[in-house]
């Protein structure tokens, strides 16, 4: 039986009622977003709360908003908030991100969106929420944010590779360009299954990185654990 929870070195994550339990691309895009002079953040489809915990945990002053359209996995993040150091820091709101408004504008939005686009769907009506672009295609995604976010604010996404075109005309669209771009390998040889990418308006600069999650003989990357050091507990 898989373990109903995720501990790391500050946090506790139980996702025994998420249909997408805590893994890589969750940790990788919680410990590698950032803005500047970050004090207001959002989290969209925060399923778990993972990315608004980690976010939490690397900015003291910062405010995190996770917005969760799923009720079971609303109800689990907010136990999961309750339960950490920073209660006081989080809000998870049960949202459809179209719906959602804010009467302040954000520094950073995060988001690890559903990623099958054309695909055979499953029974499970909340694993096709957390999965398919059905209720948070790309467009939705970046239209709405840009709404949200301030002039000089960033948006940070983890995607596959596949769509990696797709996803920057349509954050083009409404004119957010990419600013950084890490490509994820799960080792050297291996093709990059996922890509993070950060968006901004101004495009003021450009910054392309490679990250390989295991070296040699199946042991993690020293760029992958300083990456992530901060979070799991064996790191």
């Amino acid at each position: 039986m898989p373990n109903p929870y995720f501990e790391f070195k500050q946090f506790t994550v139980w996702h025994d009622r998420c249909a997408m339990k805590v893994g890589t691309d969750g940790v990788l895009l919680g410990a590698w977003s950032t803005a500047d002079n970050l004090r207001r953040a959002l989290d969209v489809g925060t399923g778990t709360g993972l990315i608004a915990l980690q976010l939490a945990q690397r900015f003291p002053d910062a405010s995190i908003v996770g917005v969760e359209i799923d009720e079971s996995a609303f109800v689990q993040a907010t136990e999961n908030v309750a339960r950490s150091p920073w209660t006081n820091r989080i809000k998870i709101e049960c949202a459809d991100f179209r719906d959602y408004q804010s009467n302040e504008k954000f520094d950073l939005i995060t988001s690890n969106p559903p990623y099958f686009v054309d695909a055979l769907k499953c029974p499970s009506k909340q694993r096709n929420i957390a999965r398919h672009t059905d209720s948070l295609h790309y467009d939705l995604l970046f239209r709405h944010s840009a709404q949200l976010l301030k002039p000089d604010g960033r948006m940070c996404v983890i995607i596959p590779s596949e769509v990696e075109n797709k996803v920057i005309d349509t954050a083009w669209e409404q004119h957010l360009h990419v600013c950084q771009r890490m490509r994820v390998f799960t080792k050297p040889g291996k093709s990059c299954r996922r890509v993070l990418l950060a968006f901004d308006f101004q495009c003021n600069s450009y910054l392309e990185e490679v990250l390989y999650i295991e070296a040699e003989q199946q042991q993690y990357s020293p760029e992958y654990i300083a990456l992530t050091h901060d979070f799991y507990l064996k790191m």
